[in-house]
């Protein structure tokens, strides 16, 4: 056998669930699924809030919603397990909320394709994350409800943060909050039927932004007309972290820091 094929069969062999599996193994993070009709979303969970304690709530990015910019990709799970590397550095009691259609659901109906990428941020997803954050709510009742968004998880959080009462801080990380300063800015389609968070209110939740310098798939400028509409949050930007580069490694001293901003 070639020394490329192997590569290929190895890569093949290894497919984004299995990553998020085996970081989830070696944080020895309990597995389940939610359901949430009609979709099924994997959740991965560590740890209870003590009475009046803190519950740590991570969105991860949008993956891989395209093959090459111009193919549907079968399956939009990350191939990177970024957002689960840190919430298993995380030391609080914490729960991985996975979209509908990742994790090895994409197949099963109703999803399609329109749901990881033109409507990556649209009602039906939006809304079954406010519902199973809600659920987690409801059983765990902790003292503070944190939401870690990272990348397009970061617009996933604002958007569930503005109809869940309950979340009282969000953080986002690389966070996409201007979808259509994004998409212009990069010569991407536009994401039609997928909800704006410049649209709506101003969570009731205290939010904290993370980004930076050098990130090149959501620069910081693309957050301009955010800031302009809630000038009240505050956003850090670190000056030598790109999109994907150096989180995992400053995590969880950085998510303390955000904290205290908000106490």
């Amino acid at each position: 056998m070639s020394p490329a094929l192997a590569l290929l069969l190895t890569a093949c062999a290894t497919m984004p669930g299995d990553r998020h599996e085996s970081v989830a193994e070696r944080a020895r993070l309990e597995a389940r699924w939610l359901e949430v009709p009609p979709f099924r979303l994997r959740s991965w969970h560590r740890g209870a809030p003590a009475p009046g304690g803190d519950l740590h709530v991570y969105l991860g990015g949008d993956g891989t919603p395209w093959i090459g910019g111009r193919r549907v990709a079968a399956d939009p799970t990350p191939r990177t397990p970024l957002t689960l590397e840190l919430l298993a550095r995380d030391p609080a009691p914490v729960r991985f909320l996975g979209r509908p259609c990742y994790h090895g659901t994409a197949a099963r109906p109703p999803c399609t394709g329109e749901l990881w990428t033109g409507a990556r941020y649209g009602e039906p997803v939006v809304a079954a994350l406010a519902a199973a954050l809600e659920t987690i709510v409801a059983s765990q009742r902790p003292g503070r409800l944190v939401l870690v968004g990272y990348s397009g998880g970061g617009t996933l959080a604002v958007l569930v943060a503005q109809r869940v009462p309950a979340v009282d801080v969000v953080v986002t990380v690389a966070g996409n909050l201007d979808p259509a300063a994004w998409t212009a800015h990069h010569g991407y389609l536009p994401l039609e039927g997928s909800l704006d968070p410049l649209a709506g209110p101003e969570p009731v939740a205290r939010m904290v932004h993370l980004s930076g310098g050098r990130d090149r798939v959501v620069p910081v400028a693309l957050a301009a007309r955010y800031r302009e509409r809630f000038p009240g949050q505050p956003f850090v930007e670190l000056a030598d972290f790109d999109h994907r580069c150096c989180w995992v490694d400053a995590w969880p001293e950085l998510l303390e820091a955000a904290l205290a901003r908000v106490r």
